[in-house]
């Protein structure tokens, strides 16, 4: 059943957003190479340092997209979420003509500027990598908020950590639903029935 924005997309939209839909998994080459980038991840966050956190975030991105083939991408991370009426910005992803993609992350929640919790942060880094692989990986000609595009999130969240399979411990993360374009933010308190554009 396709979200209600659907029905606002032209013919073409219409049939890139049923080819998303209808891709349920991505499968990483050797996943349990990546384990130990994950595991720096999260100590990295424990830490509360914002260089490290990006530096690992950067190490994840970069292995990822290596077992996929794909070239690289720019990771940045900054501090304190931006936040409106809608709720907070926890990921974007960026893809403009001549310049290299580039996904940004937050590592601080905008009301009490706390660090993000571990799998909520992975989440959003991994939904953000999932526009880059609907573009460079897939070859889709526009990256939609599908079912498709969160089940091929959480195939992703499953391989990189293993014990979300055991039932020990709950996926968790949040995820966002918006409208095509170019500019992809992660923003969970929204609606799937409200799409809206993306943020710089």
């Amino acid at each position: 059943m396709p979200f209600p924005y659907y029905q606002r997309l032209s013919p073409r939209d219409q049939a890139v957003y049923r080819r998303s839909d209808e891709i349920a998994s991505i499968t990483l080459p050797r996943a349990s190479l990546l384990h130990p980038l994950v595991g720096g991840l999260r100590e990295a966050l424990e830490r509360d340092d914002r260089r490290a956190v990006e530096k690992a975030s950067r190490l994840l991105v970069e292995g990822v997209l290596k077992l996929l083939g794909l070239g690289p991408l720019d990771v940045q991370v900054l501090a304190v979420r931006p936040s409106s009426s809608g709720g907070e910005l926890h990921g974007l992803y960026t893809r403009e003509d001549g310049r290299r993609p580039r996904i940004q992350l937050w590592m601080r929640t905008a009301r009490h500027r706390r660090v993000v919790a571990f799998r909520t942060y992975l989440r959003t880094l991994l939904h953000e990598i999932g526009h880059h692989l609907d573009y460079d990986l897939l070859e889709l000609a526009d990256s939609f908020h599908t079912e498709g595009f969160f089940k091929r999130e959480s195939s992703l969240f499953r391989q990189l950590v293993p014990e979300a399979l055991t039932g020990r411990a709950a996926e968790g993360g949040e995820r966002s639903d918006g409208p095509p374009g170019r500019r992809r933010g992660a923003e969970p308190q929204d609606s799937e029935d409200s799409p809206r554009p993306g943020r710089k």
